[in-house]
């Protein structure tokens, strides 16, 4: 295999390349014997290649992951052993991906390596949350109940995701059915009663005036818009591409009215339930941390979970760094702070993720039933506008005939 690397010299200077080797553990041991310190270190895939191809088209999707581990649970639970359970959900599985990461995950533990281990090595698969957590059930002989526990809190994250899309679903759809209507009103009815009008030679009301001079303006610079648009959105794809883009992008979802709620409880939910899972499993607070810092896709989150853990370090506890962000609710603050003091952190946080988890709902079920009246009246009014315009026009026509 080929791989990219980011490395650090024994005079400090980062370097990059790239390094055919048999495994990451042989680029680790190369770079190590020539006197570098690996930084950063992934497979090198081609721009166009087929397995890129076949990793778009063949996406792995989280509930199958979900599914993966409950079936497995069952099988352990049944006394079959762990790497006939795999080989047979593997022969099962329909993803080229999903299949193809399995028998490498069955090959690995043939070899002599855990099932976290093995999971570990397929970061785009397996999240570095569930390789911890069922490394720890390995440990302690539980592993059943820690891949019950991992698939409970994807299917919870998967709920919360599916949630949001929902909400969002019937706006973005309504929006492009108004852009489509607008543009063909604009560009093809528009300028015909406009043809027709001036034939005519009659004074037209104003409101009439500004829909034909706004339908030439969009016919005479339709181009310039279009590219206009294109590179406006390509910008804002680029910038938040950007950390810092990224950043202000997941903050400014915080501001936006309603939504913003419902992401933001939906963030703390999450990082409640993975706290939870990990605390109960026995890791240490400042692990955790880490560990759910480096799964969360916001950053805005991630920034709030660091300065935690920053703090944390220092001896400050979790509730009292948790109190000086804003980003954490003072609901959250008190229940921590109550579950340090009488040792039931997980429950508490468990309680809260719940709690938080019930009021998202509520208020995404809220938003779907006020957006979809909201755009109704929107698209009837742009339409509704467009329309009074051109009834206008042949009022004051009629009454400037006779």
């Amino acid at each position: 295999m080929v791989f990219n690397y980011i490395a650090c010299n024994q005079q400090g200077d980062i370097v990059k390349g790239r390094l055919n080797a048999a495994s990451e553990e042989a680029v680790n041991d190369i770079m190590s014997y020539a006197g570098y310190r690996l930084i950063n270190l992934k497979a090198y895939v081609p721009f166009l290649s087929i397995e890129r191809l076949k990793q778009s088209l063949f996406k792995i999707k989280p509930m199958e992951i979900v599914l993966l581990f409950r079936q497995l649970a069952l099988l352990l639970e049944s006394g079959v052993n762990i790497v006939t359970s795999l080989e047979l959900l593997q022969e099962q599985m329909a993803n080229p991906n999903m299949k193809k990461a399995m028998l490498e995950v069955v090959k690995d533990l043939r070899n002599g390596n855990q099932l976290s281990v093995a999971m570990s090595k397929h970061p785009e698969v397996f999240s570095p949350l569930a390789c911890r957590t069922l490394s720890i059930g390995e440990q302690t002989g539980g592993l059943e109940t820690m891949l019950r526990q991992v698939s409970d809190y994807m299917e919870k994250e998967i709920q919360a995701t599916k949630s949001i899309k929902g909400a969002l679903t019937y706006p973005v759809i309504a929006a492009v059915v108004t852009v489509i209507v607008v543009g063909v009103l604009v560009g093809f009815v528009l300028p015909a009663f406009s043809d027709l009008y001036k034939s005519l030679g009659v004074e037209l009301p104003a409101i009439t005036r500004i829909m034909m001079d706004f339908s030439e303006w969009v016919k005479a610079n339709g181009m310039y818009i279009m590219m206009t648009i294109i590179a406006v959105i390509g910008g804002i794809v680029i910038y938040i591409k950007t950390p810092e883009g990224s950043y202000n992008f997941d903050k400014l979802l915080l501001k936006i009215p309603l939504l913003g709620r419902v992401k933001h409880l939906n963030e703390l939910s999450r990082c409640c339930r993975s706290i939870s899972i990990l605390f109960t499993a026995g890791l240490p607070l400042t692990e955790i941390m880490s560990l759910v810092t480096q799964g969360t896709n916001s950053k805005v989150m991630a920034q709030a979970l660091n300065n935690v853990h920053q703090d944390m370090l220092k001896g400050e506890g979790l509730s009292l760094p948790m109190s000086k962000n804003p980003f954490f609710l003072p609901l959250i603050v008190r229940m921590v702070k109550v579950g340090e003091e009488t040792g039931n952190l997980d429950t508490s946080l468990l309680a809260i993720a719940q709690n938080y988890e019930t009021e998202a709902e509520d208020k995404t079920r809220a938003l779907i039933a006020l957006i979809q009246p909201v755009m109704t009246i929107i698209i009837a009014g742009i339409v509704g506008l467009i329309a009074l315009s051109m009834v206008s026009a042949m009022y004051s026509i009629y009454g400037q005939a006779f």
